[in-house]
């Protein structure tokens, strides 16, 4: 029998994760955190899997497993972070344990763990309360403030407010609703506003030796209270900024006691230094191998796989190391301010964004007889477009025409008839 590694929950770029095992030998197992597969995210293609486990209890989960003598048990989305630190310590295998697994899923708890471990951090508090978010915001005296659930991703529910006003109604648009992975918004995150440039920034470790797989720099549209993705750009990894983000992070991944795995964070640079907005023990969502081979020399999934499957080809090829900046790129997030229901896609449309010289992989999320809404949050956007090129003019170029065309890309009707 081959070896074999878990991956819980591996939805979106989760997907990812089974090719990059099987170029080492290795099959995989998938497990899932909850009863039914959650229909908000892209789900795993269980075809990948030499078995998926259903959904159980922790002891039944690992005692199913401990039949294929897995390797590892890696989180492949957000909502698996908890169960698959469960079921590796369990199971003896590598991970993070379950000591500060509440610390990478609660946003509050996360950034308590960094103010312990004395690593920057943002000043915050949760509530039930939108009077008590609202009394905190005005006794503290500094706006703008964040407002966001304790749980989610993909700015789901986040809001920049400047005034107890826009604090009240953000928080209540969160409190007593079910965020995107189905777990219900009882309290609400409110942080003070890290000001500066914002990065994305991926690693994997192993037995606490780290490579930094990415640095990307967002760059985001403010929209009412939501800063919306626009499009990211690579870092240099030789530049000040990524060598101060990356000793930062090594801090900060200590503090919540990520040993192992791949993980994905968001971080601001403020005039004081990094801070770190979220982590999460997981892939990154824009993991997309091919396009950051090309870009960045490798990709997050891939040497996740190898840490794991070859611990010692890990050590020699990445621990302490930094990607490349191979050339120049960008992925785009496209954001509309048209309502209506899609009636059908413009496939010459789409075949001019995809004939751009620019372009390696346009992905319209939206099919016909969705409801496409104004641009609010990451799930909101109408589709994503990866470019890469060795001309930073001719990307510019490329996004820019692709801007001109993103409306275009959907015919919608709505009541009053039909919007191109």
């Amino acid at each position: 029998m081959p070896p074999t590694a878990v991956l819980v929950d591996a939805y979106t770029s989760g997907n990812h994760l089974p090719p990059a095992f099987a170029k080492l030998g290795v099959d995989v197992v998938h497990v899932q955190s909850t009863p039914e597969l959650m229909t908000s995210m892209r789900p795993p293609d269980l075809g990948a899997y030499r078995e998926a486990v259903p959904h159980g209890t922790p002891e039944e989960t690992a005692a199913r497993l401990a039949e294929f003598a897995p390797i590892c048990v890696i989180a492949g989305q957000e909502p698996g972070v908890p169960l698959a630190d469960d079921l590796s310590e369990r199971l003896g295998l590598p991970g993070n344990g379950t000591a500060l697994s509440t610390a990478r899923r609660d946003k509050y708890e996360m950034i308590e763990a960094l103010r312990r471990a004395g690593v920057r951090c943002a000043d915050q508090l949760k509530s039930g309360s939108s009077d008590t978010l609202v009394a905190w915001a005005e006794e503290r005296g500094r706006y703008p403030v964040v407002v966001k659930p304790l749980s989610s991703a993909a700015t789901d529910g986040v809001a920049i407010c400047r005034n107890a006003e826009e604090v009240r109604k953000a928080a209540d648009a969160v409190l007593g609703t079910v965020n995107i992975f189905g777990e219900h918004n009882d309290e609400v995150l409110l942080q003070s506003f890290l000001d500066g440039e914002e990065y994305m920034v991926d690693f994997v470790s192993y037995a606490g030796e780290r490579y930094a797989c990415g640095i990307w720099q967002y760059h985001k549209k403010l929209k009412d209270t939501h800063r919306i993705y626009h499009r990211d750009s690579i870092t240099p990894p030789d530049s000040g900024t990524a060598r101060e983000i990356i000793a930062y992070m090594h801090e900060a991944l200590d503090a919540l006691g990520i040993q192992y795995g791949p993980t994905h964070a968001e971080v601001i640079v403020t005039a004081e230094g990094p801070a770190l907005v979220e982590v999460g023990a997981r892939p990154s969502g824009g993991l997309l191998p091919d396009f950051h081979d090309r870009c960045l020399g490798a990709n997050q999934g891939d040497v996740t796989a190898l840490a794991y499957a070859r611990p010692r080809e890990f050590a020699e090829h990445y621990a302490g190391r930094t990607y490349r900046k191979v050339t120049e790129a960008t992925l785009m997030f496209l954001d509309t301010e048209l309502d209506g229901v899609v009636e059908s896609i413009d496939e010459d449309v789409v075949a001019e964004i995809e004939a751009l010289e620019s372009v390696h992989t346009f992905v319209p999320k939206l099919a016909p007889g969705k409801r496409m809404r104004p641009t609010v949050d990451l799930y909101t956007a109408t589709g994503s477009v990866h470019l890469y090129n060795r001309s930073a003019d001719a990307l510019g170029r490329d996004a820019a025409r692709i801007q001109q065309l993103k409306d275009r890309v959907y015919r919608l009707r709505d009541d009053t008839g039909w919007t191109a």
